[in-house]
């Protein structure tokens, strides 16, 4: 996954200081972020492809309130969905960041099929 940004130093020092991500120098003060186990859906469209990142959560409310603390702010109140509870953040460069506490079967920790 790549996050491209207007303020790319912002948004690294933001998922490194804020978020706590591990990272390494890919060069040229490239940073590259160890992330959670992940997921990845794919949905229908008839309209234009677009791509979303949803950071996944075990309690939003606790999750929400520690970053708070961090000087997150979020831009979206909690939203009851059929797949969980969400709300979203926007990240220093411009780009938001939804956040979601999953109410669904997770598949990030399923076993790999290595047959």
């Amino acid at each position: 996954m790549i996050i491209f940004s207007r303020d790319a130093e912002a948004d690294q020092a933001f998922l490194r200081d804020v978020l706590g991500c591990p990272n390494v120098d890919a060069g040229g003060g490239r940073l590259i972020f160890k992330l959670p186990p992940a997921e990845v859906a794919v949905h229908p469209t008839d309209g234009a492809d677009i791509h979303e990142l949803y950071l996944m959560c075990d309690d939003i409310d606790r999750t929400m309130a520690e970053l708070r603390e961090r000087g997150v702010e979020f831009v979206a109140p909690v939203s009851e969905q059929p797949w969980g509870a969400l709300t979203a953040l926007n990240l220093p460069g411009g780009g938001r960041l939804a956040l979601y506490e999953p109410r669904h079967e997770t598949a990030y920790d399923l076993p790999e099929d290595l047959s």
